[in-house]
């Protein structure tokens, strides 16, 4: 660690506390707002899909027409100008089919073209008019301020306090406990976004970023309480949510010790295998450690414009990356939960086994249960009828512990920087399912 002069010492703590500050409160600190429970980063997000009203459509279609225009040009010419070109817009053929899937539903549903199974408001016209819009706002302003927790000394000053819990528990590093309470407390989105970028820049490994992108990549209260009320359980949801929270840190301590996490490389994003020391010197403890890390990391941190710079880098990677895949991937996913009867055929084997859990309606609850990798939500809908309350709590804790569904979280991760295939990302799915499904029916039988 350089020596910094008293004077940089001063700036690289102040740089660091402000920022830190700054970053936490828009994150992670919980305001009540015409009576909902809210971040203001999801504030900011909120007033701006409002603000921008009915011409949200026309900016969706836009910046997915642009997207796939860049990626026909820099992938068949390989002609990108700079390394962040080449890195957003030129992919391989898979990733360029799937961009150019996400557009044709994208110009499908904007200029309602009477195509079947994809032009529906259970389909395309869901992930399209409802999904993306959020993601947009969302990944406006997460870009823009993801720097402050991360590029002034926040993750060094958490990292050395926090490694003796994290690595233990969940085998990831101390500084991983920063985005893992803005994933719980915020968007799951967030988190996934965070475990990118801190892959990409070469803090994570590999098997590190999936740890944390398919393990605490959970979903606001907010949506919580819309899921909650949905399956009509708003009378126990203090114990639905504290459900939900305990079943995924219990999965969270067993699956990265398990495959298919357990196979992942711990390498990387340059190839490298040699793991990012976390021992404290001595003459230091943990936080005066991880303070004088922050200071600093601090004291390096950007200036204002390279700050605007970077989220603006960070905003484009996840408008023009991400959006196509989730439009493409969430629609299919979608289509084939809607019209065929795949994940009812998937969800058959639940049933010996929720009526062997005492599980009211297993056949009805068994339908369900696989069809959460879709859409959260269609659990949620297609479990609402069922009279028995405990069979609605139990789907409806799953389906939000579950985490990886496609129409969001699951399709962010595909279109991020974690090297994550789909049939991977669905066993962690099904191992996660069989995880979590016993404690939630526990859960549930105490109070039913």
């Amino acid at each position: 660690m350089e020596k910094l002069t008293p004077k940089q010492h001063k700036i690289g703590m102040w740089k660091f506390i402000l920022t830190s500050i700054l970053g936490l409160f828009l994150f992670v600190t919980p305001l009540t707002v015409n009576g909902e429970a809210t971040l203001p980063v999801a504030l900011l997000a909120g007033w701006l899909k409002e603000t921008v009203g009915k011409g949200m459509p026309t900016l969706l279609i836009v910046i997915i027409i642009i997207s796939m225009l860049m990626t026909l040009y820099c992938s068949i010419f390989k002609n990108a100008k700079t390394s962040f070109m080449k890195n957003l817009f030129e992919v391989n053929i898979i990733w360029l089919i799937i961009r150019l899937l996400g557009t044709f539903f994208a110009i499908v549903v904007y200029f309602k073209l009477p195509v079947p199974f994809v032009n529906t408001d259970a389909t395309g016209g869901l992930i399209y008019n409802d999904l993306l819009p959020t993601l947009v706002t969302v990944f406006l302003f997460a870009g823009l301020f993801l720097p402050l927790l991360m590029d002034y000394g926040l993750f060094e000053f958490i990292g050395p306090m926090f490694s003796r819990v994290m690595r233990p528990l969940f085998t990831l590093p101390g500084r991983s406990a920063v985005e893992n309470l803005a994933s719980f407390v915020g968007d799951g989105t967030v988190g996934v976004m965070m475990a990118s970028k801190q892959y990409d820049e070469g803090f994570y490994t590999r098997r590190e970023a999936t740890i944390i992108a398919t393990s605490f990549s959970v979903v606001s209260i907010t949506f919580a309480i819309v899921i909650a009320k949905q399956v009509e359980v708003m009378n126990h949801f203090f114990f639905f949510y504290f459900t939900v929270i305990m079943s995924c840190l219990i999965a969270a301590m067993i699956t990265p010790r398990i495959w298919p996490l357990s196979s992942v490389p711990d390498t990387y994003s340059n190839g490298s295998a040699e793991k990012l020391k976390e021992d404290i010197p001595a003459g230091y403890n943990a936080i005066s450690y991880g303070f004088e890390n922050a200071v600093h990391r601090g004291y390096r941190g950007r200036n204002f414009s390279d700050f605007l710079g970077l989220g603006f880098r960070t905003v484009m990677d996840m408008w023009f990356a991400v959006l196509p895949v989730v439009m493409a991937i969430g629609t299919i996913a979608t289509m084939l939960a809607e019209f065929t009867p795949l994940f009812k055929i998937l969800g058959a084997p639940f049933v010996p086994i929720l009526d062997f859990l005492q599980v009211p309606h297993a056949a009805e609850a068994s339908q369900t249960i696989l069809i959460g990798f879709a859409d959260m939500f269609l659990p949620a809908i297609l479990i609402q009828d069922v009279p028995s309350e405990m069979t609605r709590f139990v789907i409806g804790a799953l389906s939000i512990s579950q985490l990886i569904y496609l129409s969001e979280v699951g399709g962010v991760i595909l279109g991020s920087k974690i090297p994550v295939s789909l049939p991977k990302l669905f066993a962690i799915f099904l191992i996660r399912t069989a995880i979590i499904l016993p404690i939630i029916i526990a859960m549930a039988h105490l109070i039913y």
